[in-house]
């Protein structure tokens, strides 16, 4: 991997950029739009994928890397468990929650990927 000097340059945080641009864009629709506290929670999560992957960039070891890279992958299954929630009670068009399920799974894998590939440095 080519050295990484910007958070920017970093594929899982691009991912998360995207995510939640979309994650901002479908939470004005329908009701999820009406609904202040799920509308609110549902882009909290989104922002946490992307900024605490800029956040443990900042940090000085690995270790503290990893540890916000946990953060931001956990943050993007709490996105998934709302979207099951938003489609149990018709809050997004089913074909939206699919795309934004997609997003997020991607983005997770990006972000696991990076924490293996900082774990190979340990050895």
């Amino acid at each position: 991997m080519a050295t990484v000097k910007r958070f920017e340059d970093l594929r899982c945080w691009q991912e998360a950029r995207v995510l939640t641009r979309k994650v901002y864009v479908y939470s004005q629709k329908g009701k999820l739009g009406k609904d202040w506290d799920a509308k609110s929670q549902f882009r909290r999560a989104a922002l946490s994928v992307m900024n605490n992957i800029a956040e443990g960039f900042g940090r000085f070891s690995d270790r503290e890397i990893k540890r916000f890279l946990e953060f931001s992958s956990s943050s993007a299954n709490e996105l998934c468990s709302m979207l099951y929630l938003f489609e149990d009670i018709g809050y997004l068009p089913f074909e939206d929650i699919l795309e934004l399920r997609a997003l997020a799974e991607k983005t997770r894998s990006s972000i696991l990927a990076f924490i293996r590939y900082l774990g190979k440095g340990k050895k």
